[in-house]
C-alpha cells in the first residue's frame, strides 16, 4: 500500500524501518526473517533488479530507468524490494543503517582518496 507523503527529503531511515517492521509484524512474518533468509531474499531481489538491464549498454541502462514510465515503475518496485529486505535485515539484526553507512563511507574515503581515485573505476588496491 502506498503511503502518501513519503519522500527521501522528509522521511527518515528510522521511519521507513519502523514501517517495514510493522508490515512484517502485522503478518507474523518475523518468524521467517532470519538473517540467512533475508540475505537470500535481498540477493534474489537484486537479481530481479539487474534483470531489467541485462544486455543493455551502459548508456541504455541510464535512460531505461528514466524514459519509459511503465518500465521505470517496474524498476522502482524492484529497487523498493531490495531496500525493504535490506531494512528488514537491519531490523532483525539490530543494525543502525545510518551509523553503518557513515562508518563504511569513512572507510571508503580512506581506501579511495580523491587525489588517487577521482575519475577512475579501479579497485582501491590498484590505485
Amino acid at each position: 500500500m502506498e503511503q502518501p507523503g513519503l519522500n527521501d527529503a522528509a522521511t527518515t531511515v528510522g521511519e521507513i524501518k519502523a514501517r517495514v517492521l510493522a508490515f512484517a509484524r502485522e503478518r507474523d512474518w518475523e518468524q521467517f526473517h532470519a538473517p540467512k533468509n533475508l540475505s537470500m531474499a535481498l540477493a534474489a531481489e537484486a537479481g530481479e533488479l539487474m534483470e531489467h538491464f541485462l544486455w543493455d549498454t551502459p548508456e541504455a541502462s541510464r535512460t531505461k530507468a528514466v524514459d519509459d514510465p511503465s518500465r521505470r515503475a517496474k524498476i522502482e518496485e524492484e529497487l523498493a524490494d531490495v531496500v525493504i529486505y535490506a531494512l528488514e535485515f537491519a531490523n532483525m539484526t539490530g543494525i543502525d543503517v545510518a551509523a553503518a553507512i557513515e562508518r563504511k563511507m569513512t572507510r571508503n574515503a580512506e581506501k579511495y582518496p580523491v587525489a588517487k581515485a577521482k575519475g577512475r573505476s579501479v579497485k582501491y588496491d590498484e590505485l
